[in-house]
């Protein structure tokens, strides 16, 4: 088709193609017209948009469509096609009305059987040989191919600012959610205003997941178009609406597969914060080894390693003045007392009973007992000094540094 030989409409004599594409030029304003209304009667919902000076866009695009196509066939159908520019915009008022592109491309088809069904009457009228208009079919349909992928890239970028934009806002929203700022009526309505704005209902209660990604590649959690996902952070973060209605933790243990991290209590949406900050120390104890980190960590599940384990320096500096009795031990010997004295603490029971706890016997776990007493003495009676032991040896517990 790129030469003269091998192309049966230049090899067309030119007095004929001449009247053809002059003919087909002085019909546009007409046929374009006439396919707007044919196209308006298979579609009537179709939006009537017009431009500056009152004139559908639709026939604007139409009309260009034609006399681009027509001046194609003036050259020999031997050039890249060229196509309106106002085909691009048809694809981002699609996507902006929250519509998809297949409305669209069968009104493109409609409109170039039309325009095809007029320059076939031509075609005859010019004495155009039959194999030089099955040329002008198969051109036809590769300038509908170039509309639709106009419409497509244009439906795409509006996509994309559409998404970039909802980010940003999205963004705000999340900065707002986290900023301590107590609960507050002002507060709330800001938050409704800021969440309107991309469609996201303002939940009554909200539980805020940290992740960690398993690979910088990794595909972004499967969540649901009410779970707010920042992926943009180093550690991704989902804000969770109604984390308590049922089925909820299912599905959302479902969509991270795949994914390790932890999800914060639920809290009223005005105090993300919380739930946020309860996550991050759970994840840092992930990292740290002290919590498992395999899947999505609930930390209503790990409350007390979440209060004991996180001040480090404090529960430390309690540990060493309060278990510097277990000096004048071994290493061995002292965490076998500091275990003895857990197990009393948290049972307060017997030697039969803490022995089975233990798994020794209860004749061992008397001598351990009386240790103990002539360690700690009779502080060891006082509730206070009870309770601020058992914190510290629950806290090295946790730390595995216990059995």
């Amino acid at each position: 088709m790129d030469s003269a030989a091998g192309s049966a409409w230049r090899s067309v004599p030119a007095s004929q193609t001449r009247h053809f594409t002059e003919q087909a030029r002085s019909e546009i304003p007409i046929l374009a017209e006439v396919i707007l209304q044919e196209i308006r009667t298979e579609y009537p919902m179709l939006p009537v948009i017009l431009d500056q000076n009152g004139v559908p866009m639709s026939l604007i695009g139409i009309r260009r469509a034609l006399e681009q196509f027509v001046e194609h066939l003036a050259t020999g159908l031997g050039n890249p096609h060229q196509h309106p520019p106002v085909f691009q915009e048809f694809g981002r008022g699609e996507l902006l009305s929250g519509r998809s592109l297949d409305s669209l491309q069968a009104i493109y088809r409609l409109g170039v059987r039309l325009a095809w069904r007029r320059l076939a009457e031509i075609g005859q009228q010019a004495d155009i040989p039959a194999p030089a208009m099955y040329e002008l079919a198969e051109s036809g349909f590769q300038y509908l191919d170039g509309l639709v992928a106009e419409s497509v890239r244009g439906y795409a970028e509006a996509a994309a600012r559409k998404a970039g934009e909802r980010l940003r806002l999205q963004r705000g929203l999340l900065d707002m959610l986290f900023a301590d700022h107590g609960n507050t009526d002002s507060r709330r309505s800001m938050l409704t205003e800021r969440a309107a704005r991309i469609g996201w209902p303002l939940p009554e209660n909200v539980a805020v997941a940290v992740l960690l990604r398993p690979a910088r590649e990794a595909v972004p959690p499967a969540v649901g178009n009410d779970v707010l996902l920042d992926m943009e952070r180093e550690q991704p973060l989902m804000v969770v609406p109604e984390p308590d209605a049922a089925g909820r933790a299912e599905l959302l243990r479902r969509a991270v597969s795949g994914w390790t991290g932890a999800v914060g209590p639920p809290v009223p949406v005005a105090q993300a914060a919380k739930s946020l900050r309860w996550a991050q120390s759970a994840v840092d104890l992930m990292e740290r080894g002290l919590l498992d980190s395999g899947g999505l960590l609930d930390c209503t599940e790990h409350t007390e390693a979440l209060v004991l384990l996180p001040p480090t320096e404090l529960i430390d500096d309690l540990g060493r003045r309060l278990l510097a009795p277990l000096k004048e031990c071994g290493p061995s010997h002292g965490r076998r007392l500091a275990e003895t004295l857990l197990a009393w603490l948290e049972t307060r029971g017997g030697a039969p009973e803490i022995a089975v706890r233990l798994g020794v016997h209860p004749q061992t776990v008397r001598y351990r007992l009386r240790q103990i007493r002539e360690l700690w003495g009779e502080g060891i009676d006082d509730p206070d000094h009870r309770f601020e032991l058992e914190l510290v040896l629950r806290a090295r517990r946790l730390r595995g540094e216990l059995g």
